[in-house]
Formats: C-alpha cells, sequence, structure tokens
C-alpha cells in the first residue's frame, strides 16, 4: 500500500499484513462500524489507468462493453473488457477527467490489462498508463456528504453516478451508500483528508461489502474470463449497451441476451463457513459438476459470510453447495435491483 495510508491506517489501529489481512475482531469491530458509522477506506486494491490522447474515445468505444462516448465531464460509468470469445478479462468503473479517461480497475489484473489495450493501440493516437498520481479511497455513513462538502461543494447534492473534481482530487458519488474519491498523491487535499477526526479507519476487504450488497462483482485474478458479463449482471448496473458497435466478444454478449435465457447468473448468497473468490460451487441437481463460482466474499460475523456467487438458476430448488459434499449450504438473498426475467 502506498506508505502515506498505510501510516495513516496505522494510526487509526488498523494493521493489515502483507495479503491484507488483519485479526477477524478488528475486521468485524470495521464491519460494525460501517452499518452505522462514517468509514474511510484507502482502496489500494483498486489501480487507476489513464486512457488519453486525439484517438482515445475511439480507441475505447472499440474495445469496450458500454459507449464512452456518453462519459462525459462530470459523469461516470461501469463498463467490462472482454476476450473474443466474451469472456470478462475486467470490469471498470470509468470517469473523465479533462480529456483523459480514467478507467479504475482491479490492481491485480491492472498492469496485464494495461499491457493488453497498449497491444491494440496500433497507429491510434493514443496513450495507456497505470497513474500512480493518484490514490483511492472510499468515503460512506451519515456524516459522509456534510465532511465531503468542505473540499467538494457539490458532494451533498451529487447525484449518483456523477463526479466533482478539483485541481487534486475527483469525487464520484457511488450507486451504494458511498463516495469514491482520486486524491493526488502528496496534495494538500490529500492532507486534509487524512487528518479527519471523526471517521472510522475501515480495510478494504470491509469496504467490498458495500459492492456486495450493491449487487458489483469486480473482476479480479482469481474470476478472469470465468464469466460472460451477463452471468455477474452487469448489464443490469449498466455497464453494457447492446446498441453500440462492435468491440471483443461483441457478438457473444449480444446472442447471451437476445437468445434464449442465460443459465447461470449472480446471486447475493449467505453461508456461514469459510469459501475463498474463484471456488467452485456444487449442487444435487447436477452431481460430479460444477455448476458455479464464488465471485467476491467478506466474512460479517464470527460464522457469517456474505458474497455474490454466479450459479446455474435451476439450481436453487435442490441447494447450492461451497463444496463437493455438499456441507456448506449457500442461502440465496434479495439483490437490490431484479434480474429481468425476459433476459435470465
Amino acid at each position: 500500500m502506498y506508505a502515506f495510508w498505510q501510516q495513516w491506517l496505522r494510526q487509526k489501529g488498523v494493521n493489515l499484513d502483507e495479503q491484507g489481512q488483519q485479526p477477524i475482531e478488528a475486521h468485524l469491530r470495521q464491519v460494525a462500524a460501517l452499518e452505522r458509522e462514517t468509514v474511510l477506506a484507502p482502496l489500494d486494491n483498486f489501480v487507476l489507468l489513464r486512457v488519453e490522447g486525439e484517438d482515445a474515445e475511439a480507441f475505447l468505444q472499440g474495445q469496450l462493453s458500454n459507449d464512452i462516448r456518453q462519459v462525459q465531464p462530470g459523469e461516470a460509468q461501469y463498463s467490462t473488457y472482454s476476450t473474443a470469445k466474451g469472456r470478462m478479462l475486467a470490469s471498470f468503473l470509468i470517469w473523465r477527467r479533462g480529456n483523459a479517461y480514467y478507467l479504475m480497475v482491479s490492481a491485480d489484473i491492472a498492469p496485464a490489462i494495461a499491457k493488453r489495450l497498449t497491444m491494440f493501440v496500433l497507429r491510434s493516437k493514443v496513450k495507456i498508463t497505470m497513474d500512480e498520481e493518484w490514490f483511492v479511497l472510499g468515503m460512506s455513513g451519515p456524516q459522509a456528504a456534510h465532511i465531503l462538502q468542505s473540499h467538494f461543494a457539490e458532494a451533498a447534492n451529487l447525484e449518483k453516478m456523477r463526479t466533482a473534481e478539483q485541481d487534486d482530487g475527483a469525487l464520484l458519488r457511488l450507486p451504494h451508500d458511498g463516495y469514491l474519491l482520486a486524491l493526488r498523491r502528496g496534495s494538500g487535499l490529500e492532507s486534509d483528508i487524512s487528518k479527519l477526526e471523526n471517521v472510522v479507519a475501515v480495510s478494504p476487504a470491509v469496504w467490498s461489502l458495500h459492492d456486495i450488497r450493491a449487487g458489483i462483482a469486480w473482476v479480479t485474478g482469481e474470476t478472469q474470463e470465468q464469466f460472460v458479463p451477463q452471468m455477474a449482471n452487469m448489464e443490469l448496473i449498466g455497464a453494457v449497451n447492446f446498441k453500440k458497435g462492435c468491440y471483443p466478444g461483441q457478438e457473444i454478449v449480444a446472442r447471451s441476451q437476445y437468445l434464449g435465457k442465460m443459465k447461470r447468473r449472480m446471486f447475493l448468497v449467505a453461508f456461514d463457513q469459510s469459501l475463498t473468490v474463484g471456488c467452485k460451487l456444487y449442487s444435487p441437481d447436477l452431481p460430479e459438476q460444477s455448476i458455479g463460482m464464488l465471485a467476491v466474499v467478506c466474512q460479517v460475523e464470527a460464522s457469517g459470510y456474505l458474497g455474490l456467487a454466479v450459479v446455474q438458476s435451476q439450481t436453487w430448488d435442490a441447494g447450492v453447495f461451497g463444496d463437493e459434499g455438499h456441507a456448506i449450504a449457500l442461502r440465496k438473498l434479495e439483490l437490490p435491483y431484479s434480474i429481468d426475467p425476459i433476459a435470465e
């Protein structure tokens, strides 16, 4: 983690190991704080890719699943990047700052994604870099808007998926109860935010609960090339535009949308024993074969976990389990959005 925010976390009593883990007691205290207090989370599990140049818009339009032309200053969108077979290599949260596009992506896959995108630039006037000038944080809770209004006048009235900016920072209102902050490293704004006294520090793992409850699963190294966008409900969070032109995997994505039902969909789930991201899921309905995969997970109680799982929809009646012996049962919970029955 960026040393400045690593030191801040330690000063706040949050001590993460090299894998970003901490004692379970501290983790659960932060989960409780996320529910009722104003929290701030340094998100070193994300990196910003900066795409700029005369042909940046046209280039991204030909690579990503959403219509990049809709990302005007002050607006943001989710999008995905897939193989020719329609399997997601990455998911992004995108906004624009000046003439540059900023693509927030999972840090573990960012270097490979930047390299792959650069391979397709060819003669286009486009520059793609991993922007180390900025660091990303999350803030949420009852006082978040009031606190941020001291630095961004628009904060209290900022609509979801809209942005506000100043020289040393950008603020984005997320779909759930939270804001995203991109702060210039070493700036006065970063210093001011770090000195806030009335916020509780939480880890990136705890912050992920916001996305889990919002039904948003980021593509990471464990889940790359596992899902067509609709399997992870990406079109339901506005990450896929079916009216735009061609991009890698577009034919597969379009066919999945318009020809029959999606056999696999993503569901909000709860379970009582530890499971890891990327683990296979099973059901008595289809013995001896995997029926899905866990896309993201967060521990919320001593023996309780929340996650997002991509599974074959038909198997819920017989039960979905995190092991072949059918001992770890997954319970389906309600997502904040509905899965269109026509598209399922």
